[in-house]
């Protein structure tokens, strides 16, 4: 199931592409009190953007107008919102998000090209251990596009191995969407009970949330503990609320597949120019073909980098690398910048390590100062060594690292507010 449009010539995705956003301006410039008043106070005619490089005469949106401005963005009267969605203020206050019954049906479309490009199909049944309450449009939307693909989903949840284990064994799914980090205690679970997990159905898990690879598509550190162990294959998906699209793996994993008919993307620098060919940069994305909240060169805050050769799965469309991290988390510590995901990386190393965080805070020198906290089997002055070696010859810092109890970290990383864990808690007195 592989849309015509993503076979085609990168030229001819690029004349499709103007054309959409050509439809996409005058629909906001008519619709959208926030894009109009926009287009006024700065002078601008949309009618002279013809051409996805005319994009950069355009300003960006970024999180902090949807907070200020969001009921402005609305395009429809509200009677015609049919489901609420929020953002999970990951970096602020959420953000509500309206969809209209022809949103849906774009979501349900991004999701079922999406999980067809990770190779389920009709007659596959898949395990959904993620919410779908709580205005989270994610959930919904896995469940819409399994719809769309007519595949059987077993709506667990998140959370409670043992659960999951008892749907597993009865309903036998081949595939699970799930954050990748859970999967490990789904097989340590398993190993302690005796479930035969390499003999059971699943062959493949859709994992969100957190990172599978490195920069260069090669297992990071969890993927590769996962994998170890259970014999499954595992596909990276990025997606956000904003967005209400996503970028999924295929077989080949080298990035996640962008769907031109639904958003077109770009990757810019410090002064919201599209970067060199192969440079990383803020992914800034503008949706196509949204009714109630479309939004124009929106800025994730997400670093990544794009992929622009053809994929041996037959699509011609770019790729989407793995997120190096996020803008406001960058850190600068001891003249090496370093993202959280990094650290993570190399913490998912120790099998001894149960759990961890990340705190960010300014020291009287007004520079950034690090403190890792970690629950661990069995404390040793010898293993906090060990650790700060890896830290150093992994990433050429050594934070500070502390011991702490699970019972101090567990609520803090599995916060029943949020929707997926946190690790990194930023206390700086200004945000990069």
């Amino acid at each position: 199931m592989i849309p015509a449009i993503e076979k085609n010539s990168l030229e001819e995705i690029k004349i499709f592409q103007e054309q959409k956003l050509t439809e996409l301006l005058t629909y906001i410039g008519e619709n959208s009190p926030f894009y109009k008043r926009l287009f006024a106070g700065q002078n601008i005619d949309i009618s002279k953007i013809k051409t996805l490089e005319d994009l950069q005469y355009l300003p960006v949106t970024n999180k902090e107008d949807l907070q200020q401005y969001n009921d402005d963005f609305l395009c429809v009267p509200q009677h015609k919102i049919i489901d609420y969605a929020s953002t999970s203020g990951t970096l602020g206050d959420p953000v509500t998000f309206g969809l209209t019954d022809s949103d849906l049906d774009r979501l349900a479309y991004n999701e079922a090209i999406s999980f067809a490009c990770a190779g389920i199909a009709e007659g596959d049944v898949v395990q959904l251990m993620t919410t779908i309450d709580r205005k989270f449009m994610a959930g919904l939307a896995y469940f819409l596009g399994l719809r769309k693909l007519k595949v059987g989903v077993i709506r667990v949840g998140a959370g409670i191995p043992e659960l999951q284990w008892d749907s597993i064994l009865k309903y036998k799914p081949s595939y699970l969407i799930t954050v990748p980090s859970f999967l490990l205690k789904l097989i340590e679970y398993a190993e302690i009970h005796g479930i035969e997990y390499n003999n059971s159905s699943i062959k493949g898990a859709i994992c969100i949330g957190e990172s599978l690879r490195n920069e260069d598509f090669s297992m990071n550190t969890l993927s590769q503990k996962i994998t170890d162990k259970w014999d499954i294959k595992l596909f990276s998906t990025y997606a956000s609320t904003e967005m209400s699209t996503a970028f999924t793996e295929c077989e080949h994993g080298v990035g996640g597949h962008h769907h031109p008919e639904l958003i077109i993307v770009e990757v810019l620098d410090e002064d919201n120019m599209p970067v060199k060919n192969g440079e990383v940069g803020e992914l800034t994305f503008t949706t196509l073909g949204i009714e109630a909240m479309p939004l124009l060169r929106f800025k994730t805050g997400d670093i990544v980098q794009l992929h622009n050769e053809p994929c041996a799965c037959g699509r011609n469309t770019l790729r989407v690398g793995p997120v190096i991290g996020r803008k406001k988390q960058m850190i600068k510590y001891k003249g090496t910048t370093l993202y959280p995901p990094a650290m993570n990386d190399v913490l998912s190393g120790f099998d001894n390590i149960e759990n961890h965080i990340i705190e960010i805070s300014t020291n009287d020198l007004g520079t950034d100062e690090i403190v890792i906290k970690i629950a661990v089997k069995n404390q040793t002055p010898e293993f906090l060594q060990e650790i700060k070696d890896h830290f150093r010859a992994k990433l050429r810092v050594t934070p500070k690292i502390e011991f702490a109890s699970k019972e101090i970290l567990n609520p803090m990383v599995f916060n029943p507010m949020s929707r997926k864990p946190i690790r990194f808690f930023d206390y700086r007195k200004t945000t990069v």
